[in-house]
């Protein structure tokens, strides 16, 4: 994309609404799962919400996660066992709404010999973890054999299994959300940055911003003001002169690898210590493995971190001793990423030992009354953060809100007679094949039908978005018009990401710029600005290592 001070606006014809004197109840900066739920609570609560977002949607923190929602295991290992509760019923409730995007995962724990932790006090505590989940005690014996087959024969392993869940894709469950939030009433702006903070006489008053879409500058009142940006916290201060005691934020960056499944390898996450102790995943995801993280300070702009060469290395070389068998090399790595997690600023503790709990600062004493900034906060727990700040501005009635029905799949992977009954219906509806009509179900629910009507009769839309996927065109214009998406990145990344996928490659981006471009009415010079942003922006998100890179240039 062309470096014009302005982004191309790719994906939209007309200029949003101007947002300039208008006045809000609430307006909460940023757009990561926390800042999206608690714009859809405010909304939902009858509160007039504007969301702003500098970037994307689910662009940041939440975008560069291990993309589990989890219990709190590691929690009860420190004893903070309201924390578990917490985690575990908010796990409880997105696998009931939102079944089609959080499914439930196995995990084995697999500890050596010279672990310091106790295999006798990790039995005790998965005992008490089903307990407070409610789990049935499961023994995982077929996944804990492959997983034993492929592991250190120098080393003696003590495996468990146990249950938590998994969300692939939480960049959909954010774009879900949204669509929730604006159904309430909620505005939304992406791709608008916030210029300062506007207080007077010691409260906040409003808002000035800047529309990235057509460079103009605009101010908002607003009575109560949520910085929801993660690890930007302390820079949205910064620029507003609103000055705290302390940062609020110690930012920990926490890298990732991606790698290909190899022979053996088990459909369980495992979770386990690295080769220095710290504990880490190797999980399933997108038919690929995620291995990760790191715990490395970074204070450093949050929009440009990077892993470094040492933790590619250090997440290559966990993998390479806990399955020698595998062989797998640096040339196996596909791509690696990294983001920052917003831990509450502790100068001299050890990272590992940080708390995840969120916490609401009050910035009354720091002369903006009415400016609430959000610190900590992950994936699981997005929906009782927006309701605890809910109740900080005054919505009585703040409770668990309900999402649109989704279609359930059946335990084990097998599509259930419900299912397949949709799955037909939707291939029907939209003229399409039954690959494209399955991952439209799988994706997105009851609105699987309205893409696939979208689809029907116009052969545009029914086209794949690259030769390797079923997810077809339409879903790209579903994005569009109807859940905010400006870029291509927006599109691809995030809003419909099988550009996360195991083919992706600038052909497959080229095809899927065409075929979007296409149906969007795009001339030739719109749609190549499109692809060359977006080839720029997934290179920046997805980083290739040097000597990975012959091994991911082709499909």
């Amino acid at each position: 994309m062309r470096d014009t001070g302005v982004i191309q606006m790719v994906a939209h014809s007309n200029l949003r609404p101007s947002l300039n004197d208008e006045r809000f109840d609430v307006v909460v900066i940023g757009g990561g799962i926390n800042g999206v739920a608690i714009a859809r609570e405010c909304a939902r609560g009858g509160r007039h919400t504007l969301l702003v977002e500098q970037s994307d949607f689910a662009a940041g923190t939440t975008s560069r996660s291990t993309r589990i929602i989890h219990g709190g295991l590691r929690y009860l290992e420190h004893g903070d066992l309201a924390q578990v509760r917490e985690s575990l019923r908010e796990r409880g409730q997105l696998l009931r709404q939102y079944p089609s995007l959080v499914h439930r995962q196995e995990f084995l724990l697999a500890l050596s010999s010279k672990s310091p932790r106790s295999a006798l006090a990790v039995r005790a505590g998965l005992w008490l973890y089903r307990r407070m989940s409610g789990q049935r005690l499961g023994n995982g014996q077929s996944e804990r054999h492959r997983l034993e087959r492929m592991l250190d024969d120098g080393r003696h392993f003590s495996v468990f299994s146990f249950d938590d869940a998994q969300c692939e894709f939480p960049e959909r469950l954010v774009a879900e959300w949204l669509v929730e939030a604006v159904r309430a009433g909620c505005v939304v702006r992406n791709h608008a940055q916030v210029l300062t903070v506007v207080a007077g006489h010691g409260k906040v008053t409003g808002l000035r911003l800047r529309d990235q879409l057509s460079g103009a500058e605009e101010t908002v009142t607003a009575t109560w003001i949520v910085n929801a940006t993660g690890p930007w916290a302390d820079h949205i201060c910064q620029r507003s002169g609103i000055r705290t005691s302390h940062p609020m934020v110690g930012g920990v960056r926490g890298s990732h690898i991606v790698l290909p499944k190899f022979a053996g390898a088990p459909d369980a996450a495992v979770y386990t210590e690295a080769v220095d102790g710290r504990p880490f995943f190797v999980i399933p995801w997108n038919e690929q493995l995620l291995v990760g993280t790191t715990e490395v300070k970074d204070t450093g702009d949050p929009g440009a971190t990077k892993p470094s060469a040492e933790e590619t290395e250090y997440l290559l070389r966990s993998v390479q001793t806990l399955y020698p068998r595998a062989q797998i090399s640096e040339g196996d790595v596909r791509c690696a990423f990294a983001g920052v997690r917003p831990l509450p600023y502790s100068p001299g503790a050890k990272l590992s030992g940080l708390s995840r709990r969120h916490y609401l600062h009050d910035h009354s004493a720091d002369g903006a009354a009415g400016r609430t900034s959000v610190i900590g906060g992950k994936l699981t727990t997005a929906t009782s953060l927006a309701r605890e700040c809910a109740v900080k501005i005054g919505i009585a009635k703040a409770g668990i809100a309900t999402g649109p029905r989704q279609i359930a799949v059946a335990n084990g992977g097998r599509l259930d007679e419900l299912m397949e009954r949709k799955i037909a219906e939707v291939a029907e509806t939209g003229g399409i094949a039954r690959e494209s009509a399955t991952v439209l179900v799988e994706w997105y629910g009851e609105q699987s039908m309205t893409i696939a009507g979208a689809a029907r009769n116009r052969a545009e839309l029914q086209e794949t978005l690259c030769p390797h996927t079923g997810h077809i065109v339409a879903e790209a214009v579903h994005a569009i018009t109807n859940e905010h998406a400006v870029t291509l990145g927006d599109v691809l990344l995030r809003r419909v990401p099988v550009a996360l996928g195991v083919c992706w490659s600038p052909e497959c981006s080229w095809v899927a710029s065409k075929g979007v471009g296409s149906a969007m009415g795009w001339d030739e010079r719109r749609t190549t600005e499109a692809w060359e942003g977006f080839e720029a922006e997934r290179a920046a998100f997805l980083q290739k290592p040097a000597a990975a890179t012959s091994a991911v240039s082709g499909h």
